[in-house]
């Protein structure tokens, strides 16, 4: 027994298969593990040259319809003091919902008001009707984004000498409309070539009291209306200013090299105008007659959004709409990509325009200027529930109305209730 005692010993030790058995397991738990690792970093991996190897497509093969410029905004104004953002916008009264699309501009003859719809419509509103007393292109019309060239988009409109309506088509060119008869003449065509570069978008007019100048916009000899928010972001300076001799029948060249030139207002003495420079988001002031003539400064500079139409308020100043604000404190996509044009670039590879205005805040925005440029109030509508996408302020008896480019109504605001 002595002697077997090793040998039983030598016996129990060889037989532990349990401990070696949980030795080998463990490795082989190991071994799985890594495998599963190995599968797992090979999905990933596919994921993700499935969502890489697109946008890289994207990026170097696909081209992008613009080619931004680097621009240098200021840092936006605080939205405080004039510029307290308040309600009062929401104060507002909807008229002709659903039966106007687009008024962008509106001008009125006595209690006549007249503005230019999506459709190409020229309307006369008084009282509760609205009345079509011209066209400008050629139907069939839906306001829809293929049929706006041929069917036309009136843009700005003012009223000249003894009621005739002046209009600036953004693809038409200039005309001048009878109200009464509804006799359409066109002034100047878009298109034809002026100082070297083709009207392609024809914004806004003002007209001298005598009749005999219309000062216009062309915000772009590159982009349609219709591309308007390729022109925001691609930021090129190739807007104007220019003159119609009704007399002569000359188209001249004012001023040139603006980014997004787009409303338009005679100064009270007719020797200047103001020009809203959209995407610089400023106003400038172009000399058209007199000493300085062909000189150009500054209004004001850094507004709170993007200017759209100026026009005259009875206090001697001016109403400036922006459909589009650079809040501060908060966030602006527009200052954020004006220093990263490769990201603009990407943005339009990859979405359309009407995706991209999907994403832009619906904040209106309607501020006074005293005459010398200094902000004296500012109206305000956060989220656009009233008013929303508004074009232009437009004052006549103690009433502001509000044009859209895109809204399907007209606003009215009771100057004493704001």
């Amino acid at each position: 027994f002595i002697m077997n005692e090793p040998e039983g010993l030598r016996f129990r030790r060889l037989n532990r298969p349990q401990i070696i058995t949980d030795e080998l397991q463990e490795p082989q738990y190991k071994g799985t593990s890594t495998y599963s690792g190995k599968v797992f970093r090979v999905i990933l991996v596919t994921l993700g040259g499935c969502l890489i190897l697109p946008m890289l497509v994207v990026f170097f093969l696909l081209e992008s319809p613009i080619h931004p410029e680097l621009l240098s905004l200021n840092e936006p104004p605080l939205m405080s003091g004039c510029y307290e953002p308040n309600f009062k916008l929401r104060e507002a009264q909807r008229l002709f919902e659903d039966q106007l699309v687009g008024p962008e501009s509106i001008a009125n003859f006595g209690d006549l008001i007249y503005t230019g719809t999506a459709d190409g419509k020229i309307v006369k509103i008084e009282g509760k009707s609205i009345t079509v007393i011209a066209r400008l292109g050629k139907p069939p019309c839906d306001g829809s984004r293929e049929q706006e060239p041929s069917c036309g988009r009136p843009l700005g409109i003012r009223v000249g000498p003894n009621g005739t309506l002046f209009v600036a088509d953004a693809y038409l060119g200039l005309f001048k409309v009878n109200p009464v008869t509804g006799e359409v003449t066109n002034l100047v065509s878009a298109g034809q070539m002026v100082g070297g570069r083709r009207l392609s978008f024809v914004n806004d007019l003002d007209v001298t009291q005598d009749g005999r100048k219309v000062y216009f916009t062309d915000s772009s000899s590159r982009w349609q209306r219709r591309d308007y928010l390729h022109l925001i972001m691609e930021a090129t300076a190739d807007g104007r200013v220019l003159e119609y001799d009704t007399e002569t029948k000359e188209v001249t060249v004012l001023m040139e090299n603006l980014r997004f030139a787009n409303g338009i207002q005679l100064f009270p003495d007719e020797e200047s105008v103001l020009v809203a420079e959209t995407t610089m988001a400023r106003i400038r002031r172009v000399h058209v007659s007199g000493l300085n003539k062909g000189g150009m400064d500054t209004f004001v500079d850094n507004l709170p959004g993007f200017p759209d139409n100026i026009r005259r308020s009875s206090s001697g100043g001016y109403w400036v709409a922006m459909s589009a604000v650079r809040p501060n404190p908060g966030f602006s996509m527009l200052d954020f990509l004006a220093q990263k044009p490769w990201i603009k670039k990407l943005i339009f590879k990859l979405f359309s325009q009407d995706v991209l205005m999907k994403f832009v805040p619906r904040y209106s925005l309607v501020i006074e200027l005293q005459e010398s440029g200094a902000c004296m109030r500012s109206f305000h509508d956060p989220h656009g529930m009233v008013a929303a996408y508004v074009s232009e302020a437009h004052e006549h008896d103690g009433h502001l109305y509000l044009g859209s480019f895109r809204s399907p109504y007209l606003c009215k605001l009771d100057l004493s209730k704001v």
